[in-house]
């Protein structure tokens, strides 16, 4: 089985990605196959557009539309429980509690929790944590959820120079991460939704376009994409473990 680290960076806009000043953006324009225009769902909500990340449907299938889980009627695997019936291990490191409810309780061998209200660089946190779990345990599938990026543009606005100094410190976890583990592990880089003013949740360009970035021997570095879907991650990381999709899974495997 093929390994995966998911990166999910909560609020990242594409131009806020090239503005923001980080140099290593070029370099994951230069080592991967990118998309800086990809689409993410409606409503465009942290809970929602993960719950499409990892499931490839809808909100209108998963049945969620705001930040409260509500539990699915008919449903659907998502990522971690289809590595799960393969055997493999999944973990995942968050800083934002609702995001249990993305993956079933059984699901991940291993989690980390960074409660945002007491550590003021949760995304610094998650990621540390992270690495060292990766070194000790080297998991199948991997998630890194950081969700500061987001916090910061609520509080200053998006593209604010805040949210641009904070969307940049998420990209130097990035390169930590790609650093270490990019010869052992596939890297996809990505976001849940943009933002607009202190907001998102619209279907304004602002909030519905993503970043998406596929690092591995399966993607061609410097190519850009098209029409790519947040429901196509699932399927993608799937391909790329050697894994069978879930039947009901709408989106495109970009490997």
């Amino acid at each position: 089985m093929n390994k995966v680290i998911l990166i999910s960076i909560d609020g990242m806009r594409p131009d806020g990605l090239t503005a923001c000043g980080n140099p290593f953006v070029k370099t994951m324009m230069e080592k991967g196959s990118y998309a800086m225009d990809a689409r993410t769902v409606m409503p465009s909500v942290t809970l929602p557009c993960h719950m499409s990340m990892f499931h490839s449907v809808p909100p209108e299938r998963h049945g969620i539309t705001t930040n409260l889980y509500m539990p699915q009627v008919r449903p659907v695997n998502g990522i971690m429980e289809q590595v799960k019936m393969l055997g493999g291990n999944c973990a995942a490191f968050y800083g934002w509690e609702p995001m249990r409810d993305v993956w079933r309780p059984d699901s991940a061998k291993l989690s980390f929790f960074a409660q945002r209200t007491l550590e003021p660089d949760v995304d610094n946190v998650v990621t540390d944590q992270a690495i060292q779990c990766i070194r000790k345990y080297h998991p199948d599938f991997v998630y890194l959820y950081q969700p500061d990026t987001d916090d910061t543009g609520h509080d200053h606005g998006w593209m604010s120079e805040e949210y641009l100094a904070r969307l940049s410190g998420a990209i130097a976890n990035v390169e930590k991460v790609l650093t270490e583990f990019g010869g052992e592990y596939t890297v996809i880089v990505t976001a849940d939704h943009g933002g607009h003013a202190r907001s998102h949740g619209s279907d304004l360009p602002e909030d519905m376009t993503i970043p998406v970035f596929f690092f591995g021997p399966a993607f061609e570095g410097g190519k850009a994409l098209e029409e790519v879907s947040i429901l196509d991650i699932a399927p993608t990381v799937a391909a790329v473990m050697g894994i069978p999709a879930a039947p009901e899974w709408e989106g495109k495997a970009r490997a």
